[in-house]
């Protein structure tokens, strides 16, 4: 079966639920492809599997450069290319660089991170978003199970989701052509008929 098209797909109600659904699962041995919830759930990212963050050594290197770069401006502008004797004061006087020092320090931290993760995570300019379950931007909880990357069988997940009280189960099959949607395609398609499309239709 091929990978990143077909998906089991469990709903929750309840983030405790979840949580130890997510420890259920994995410890049957089945890989989950991800949760999505509508707001951030505690250990999470632990009962995951997820390792810790590099974005603090990220944030430290970017930090770094911005400290770097104010330091040689400051030190190149008022000690060399136009030195000027300020108050008595020597030319190149580091007590009175820190704060552009410490603005310029958390400008280029602040904007690495951020330019870091949207890279590290693919969230690209034009990239488009693949929706599992709508409400999982509202008040459910979504588990979605790549069955192309698991070896057990449809319905050997579809039980193990149901023994970890998952509120609902149902399949999610993505088309090539939904899997490498273009852009404007998807600004069209969002115009006309609203995000809902991209989801599981609600059972009123």
């Amino acid at each position: 079966m091929e990978t990143n098209k077909h998906f089991l797909v469990g709903v929750f109600n309840d983030q405790d639920d979840l949580l130890h659904a997510v420890e259920h699962i994995r410890h049957k041995g089945v890989k989950i492809h991800e949760v999505y919830t509508p707001y951030p759930i505690h250990t999470l990212e632990h009962v995951l599997g997820y390792k810790r963050s590099w974005m603090p050594k990220a944030a430290f290197m970017f930090g770094a450069l911005g400290t770097t770069c104010a330091i040689t401006m400051q030190s190149w502008m008022l000690g060399y290319d136009w030195p000027m004797i300020i108050g008595g004061k020597s030319f190149i006087a580091i007590p009175d660089f820190v704060p552009v020092t410490f603005e310029t320090t958390v400008l280029f931290a602040a904007f690495g991170m951020s330019f870091t993760f949207f890279v590290s995570q693919g969230l690209g300019l034009f990239k488009v978003p693949r929706i599992f379950d709508i409400r999982a931007t509202d008040d459910k909880l979504v588990m979605a199970i790549d069955l192309g990357k698991n070896k057990l069988a449809e319905a050997d997940i579809k039980a193990i989701l149901s023994e970890s009280h998952a509120d609902e189960i149902y399949r999610k099959d993505f088309t090539d052509a939904e899997n490498n949607p273009t852009f404007m395609g998807y600004l069209i398609d969002l115009f006309n008929n609203g995000v809902t499309v991209s989801g599981r239709k609600l059972i009123r």
